[in-house]
């Protein structure tokens, strides 16, 4: 098990994805009933892709579990999406794409970034 707590992980994958779907209901000016429709493909994709990474054992590994969350997030959540009647758009799987790279990649390379540092100060 890692020394790292689980749930800051948790709450990072979880904020990424309400905020995938804020901007893209803002964006868009659906109606609010619409953001639990834009939000639960993803936030199922992403609860699969860790249990089949089995994150918990490191969450804020980029590789290979946040680059494995991600795809699955990405792949799992769109194909949820449109076969349950939510559409399909090659530019909302580009923008999908990018956006969840940024967020749910990006945050845990924060973190090994930061740690890296701090592990050169300290030696």
């Amino acid at each position: 098990m890692t020394k790292n707590p689980v749930w800051p992980a948790i709450v990072a994958d979880t904020l990424s994805i309400l905020a995938f779907a804020t901007v893209g209901m803002s964006s868009h000016g659906s109606d609010p009933a619409g953001f639990l429709r834009v939000v639960w493909p993803f936030a199922a994709a992403a609860a699969i892709g860790w249990a089949w990474t089995r994150a918990w054992h490191a969450p804020d590994r980029v590789w290979p579990v946040g680059v494995s969350v991600w795809f699955t997030t990405v792949i799992v959540g769109l194909l949820l999406r449109a076969v349950t009647g939510g559409g399909f758009a090659g530019s909302f799987a580009l923008v999908t794409a990018v956006f969840f790279g940024v967020t749910l990649v990006g945050w845990r390379a924060l973190v090994t970034a930061l740690r890296r540092a701090a592990e050169r100060r300290t030696a």
